[in-house]
């Protein structure tokens, strides 16, 4: 018999396992590989690094080259989140040339940076870095949350940057249709319809342990909101091992001067802008109809933050788009880009989607052969 959650009693084999992984916990306080995939900086410039990840021995990188995009105020790591539980691992071992955009630490007189800055400044030029890095060639954008978003205007913004495609996931265009509702506004101070504002605050204007507290509730965190789960899973090393990597990506979130945070998801989010076909930044009006590239977009059937209700508009609001291909997968917010179950859903989204990419342009991975 083993232990589950209805209350089985654990096998021989999973006692073993069970003591095995507390004996783990014990002598080294933890069980998740949290070391970051290896990753050389190609471009620094204020506000932003870019690091080319190293690919594994024997494999020789090629075709158009892919670009994480965070969201401001959250680490970069989401991308990254554990070993065996990695996206950009996974992108990085099936032979495509893989960046990571780092946005550099906001100082307080950077508090009043808005989307002109990381839309028209931070992002293009990140991209073109990326560009020139890899030969020239387009580049395949993707992004999490307002990272998708700000992926998504930056295409629209200047048809001339050399962006190949890109994929969003868990971007929520409609704040209208975000309910986080009773449990958080209470918590953070807030009243019926102030969604931009929880957001903004979650991702970065609330102390530390505020913002943990707040995620869990809105149920990002799942693991470290049910002990009882965590008990009847001691034998499961992976769900141990994502349990605590989703915990240590909670506990760095605060990257960025709350009212920066705010002030862009306020003018992003609320009464939904995005909605109504644009957005002002700076002196012009980008709209996402004028985005000219192929979109991918995931939403999560669990996700509480962007709900699928949320990304659907997608569809409808990239009209100048040449392809539109929209998808649901399993997972929360952070689950969805890089939960366990994220392997067999989102990522093979991505993948078909990458590959599609990669045709379009004519090359195909190359690996060169293996060493004796």
């Amino acid at each position: 018999m083993r232990m589950d959650n209805d209350g089985m009693i654990l096998s021989p084999r999973g006692l073993r396992a069970a003591t095995s992984n507390l004996l783990q916990l014990v002598l080294t306080g933890q069980v998740a590989d949290l070391r970051p995939m290896p990753a050389e900086m190609i471009d620094d410039a204020p506000r932003r690094s870019v690091f080319r990840y190293r690919p594994p021995e024997g494999v020789v990188p090629a075709g158009p080259p892919v670009l994480f995009v965070p969201p401001p105020a959250a680490p970069a790591r989401c991308y990254d989140l554990r070993r065996g539980c990695s996206l950009a691992e996974h992108v990085v071992r099936a032979g495509r040339r893989s960046y990571l955009l780092d946005y550099a630490p906001v100082r307080h007189g950077d508090r009043d940076l808005g989307l002109a800055e990381w839309i028209g400044d931070v992002l293009p030029g990140a991209i073109r870095a990326v560009s020139r890095d890899a030969g020239g060639q387009p580049v395949q954008l993707v992004g999490w949350c307002l990272g998708g978003i700000f992926s998504l205007l930056a295409a629209a913004d200047d048809p001339g940057l050399p962006i190949a495609s890109v994929a969003v996931i868990a971007a929520p265009v409609d704040a209208g249709a975000v309910r986080l509702a009773a449990p958080l506004r209470p918590l953070l101070g807030l009243t019926r319809g102030a969604e931009a504002d929880v957001l903004g605050l979650m991702f970065g204007g609330l102390p530390r342990p505020l913002v943990k507290r707040a995620y869990r509730v809105a149920g990002i965190d799942k693991f470290a909101l049910r002990p009882y789960r965590i008990l009847t899973n001691l034998d499961n090393l992976d769900y141990l091992a994502q349990a605590e990597a989703v915990d240590h990506f909670t506990d760095t979130m605060i990257a960025y001067p709350g009212r920066a945070a705010r002030r862009t998801y306020r003018t992003l989010l609320r009464d939904s802008p995005l909605m109504r076909g644009g957005i002002e930044i700076g002196d012009r009006r980008v709209e996402l109809r004028r985005v000219a590239v192929p979109v991918l977009a995931i939403a999560g059937r669990g996700d509480v933050l962007a709900p699928v209700r949320a990304v659907l508009p997608l569809i409808r609001l990239l009209a100048g788009s040449p392809q539109v291909r929209f998808e649901i997968a399993s997972g929360g917010h952070l689950g969805v880009l890089t939960g366990r179950s994220a392997k067999t859903t989102t990522w093979r989204h991505l993948d078909r989607w990458l590959d599609e990419g990669i045709v379009r342009h004519g090359i195909r991975p190359q690996r060169a052969p293996a060493t004796v």
